[in-house]
């Protein structure tokens, strides 16, 4: 009975996966991301001046310390807000995920990645705009906001808002949490032979002192980390990347002229095509980033900021450094390090063989040993550490969204047993693999994707007219960097 019922869950579970990131919802959210785009007038291009003004290099601009430090004692700044956003988004299918891609799908997977982010770029901005739009501040003078507070008061659909936490606090401990802890500890024991278990508790005990302080300490602990895990594997990319920097003019060639690449064999189209790789890629861009999902916006909300669209412009320079950065040294760094066979794992494709099989890498395995080409043994447990801390961080930063999903559920009360459940779940997650868990967790993780697709498409004026204001305001020499003039949400 329990075999089949098992059998069960898993038949239903692939089929609505096969949904929520098949063809059908991965054109939903391309579309999505097209309409902003052309609605803003290809904001992320027209105006990236001042989108990378506000953000990225407003943080080296002296007299501008509010953006890295707040003094309300409920927000937090607009930096912290970023890293810890960049917490839960850059993980460890940033090193993994793009490696499956590019085995499953080809080079041109990469290109159609890029696609998914540019477009995705202006989903989270609009997600963030609204975030700011409609958050308030509970009983203990929190600023709460996220899709699911839009969906409510933008909307009035409580019911779909409902829904929304539903997912999201079952993808928290899934997604944010089971599949980290059991990559972290896997990483651990394989390059450095530490036991499971001792991992399990040293997460459970790291996690916990500083979930315990709330958000606050959370951003304080993520503007940390976070900068300096991205740094550092940028830094191990780049030195990959220019010690084959010859490759590098070939690796663009493949990734563009795989992208719209018909390869035919026997009289039928096999191998990696385009719709293959456009699925591998707009998916990995979409998993990695989460444009569209509405998870982000949540800890957006807690920023310090008065402008929506300050904010989210913030949201535009966050798939920016998670996709298009991140993302694509992982990417050169495979394609340069001559690890990648086109042939060999086209190959595979045409003749439904299983990669390791055919004694070719994916994943995790095939990231470290293109680091491995030029680091040696080292470049196994560089990625170890990477993983480590990538894996970590989307722990910190998916327990914040399962909090904000969990106290609109059930309220403030109900947070500290969320919070202890979540460190039970992290020992549980670092000890035992359970693959359906993950598998249930990713499927509830994209369902996350529908309500809130739906809601920023319908509030979709709201955004177009406030970005409108916003750049008149601009243009007239009454808007800040900060946003200061503009009211309190």
């Amino acid at each position: 009975m329990g075999e089949k019922l098992l059998e069960t869950v898993t038949k239903v579970n692939d089929c609505l996966n096969g949904f929520i990131w098949g063809p059908v919802m991965l054109v939903f959210f391309l579309l999505v991301g097209l309409m902003f785009t052309l609605r803003t007038g290809v904001f992320q291009i027209t105006h990236i001046k001042q989108w990378l003004d506000v953000t990225f290099l407003s943080l080296f601009k002296k007299g501008n310390k509010k953006i890295l430090r707040t003094d309300d004692k409920h927000s937090i700044s607009q930096f912290q807000s970023l890293c810890t956003a960049l917490a839960a988004t850059i993980g460890v299918g940033n090193i993994s995920g793009v490696a499956v891609a590019l085995a499953m799908g080809g080079p041109g997977a990469i290109f159609w990645m890029w696609l998914s982010a540019f477009l995705g770029m202006m989903t989270n901005y609009a997600e963030n705009t609204l975030g700011i739009k409609y958050r308030y501040r509970n009983e203990k003078g929190n600023w709460i906001g996220g899709a699911m507070i839009y969906i409510e008061k933008g909307l009035g659909w409580k019911w779909l808002a409902v829904i929304f936490s539903v997912f999201c606090a079952l993808a928290s401990f899934g997604i944010g949490n089971i599949s980290q802890g059991n990559e972290i500890a896997n990483g651990l024991k394989n390059s450095f032979g530490i036991p499971n278990w001792v991992t399990a508790l040293f997460i459970m005990l790291f996690v916990g002192l500083v979930i315990v302080g709330g958000i606050k300490r959370i951003a304080s602990v993520t503007e940390k980390v976070v900068p300096f895990m991205a740094i550092t594997y940028i830094i191990g990319a780049l030195v990959v990347i220019f010690s084959n920097v010859t490759e590098v003019p070939a690796a663009f060639g493949a990734i563009f002229s795989n992208a719209f690449r018909f390869k035919s064999m026997g009289g039928g189209v096999a191998g990696f095509t385009i719709m293959v790789a456009m699925k591998r890629g707009i998916s990995r861009g979409v998993f990695s980033n989460e444009a569209g999902l509405g998870s982000s916006v949540m800890v957006h909300s807690a920023s310090d900021v008065k402008e929506p669209v300050i904010q989210g412009m913030w949201g535009i320079f966050e798939v920016f450094a998670d996709t298009i950065v991140v993302c694509t040294m992982t990417a050169l760094t495979i394609l340069t390090s001559g690890v990648y066979n086109l042939d060999a794992y086209e190959a595979c494709a045409v003749n439904g063989t299983e990669l390791a099989e055919a004694g070719l890498l994916s994943g995790v395995a095939l990231t470290s040993s293109a680091f491995e080409t030029v680091f040696g043994s080292f470049g196994n447990k560089f990625i170890s550490i990477a993983v480590m801390l990538f894996a970590f961080s989307t722990i910190l930063g998916w327990s914040y969204y399962g909090e904000r999903a969990i106290e609109y559920l059930f309220g403030v009360k109900a947070i500290p047993i969320y919070k202890v459940f979540f460190l039970v779940v992290i020992f549980i997650g670092c000890r035992i693999s359970l693959d359906l868990v993950v598998n249930i967790s990713d499927t509830f993780n994209g369902f996350m994707a529908l309500p809130n697709l739906i809601a920023i498409t319908l509030l979709s004026g709201q955004v177009v007219q406030m970005t409108k204001d916003y750049i008149k305001r601009v243009k007239e020499g009454k808007e800040t960097v900060s946003g200061d003039d503009v009211n309190e949400s």
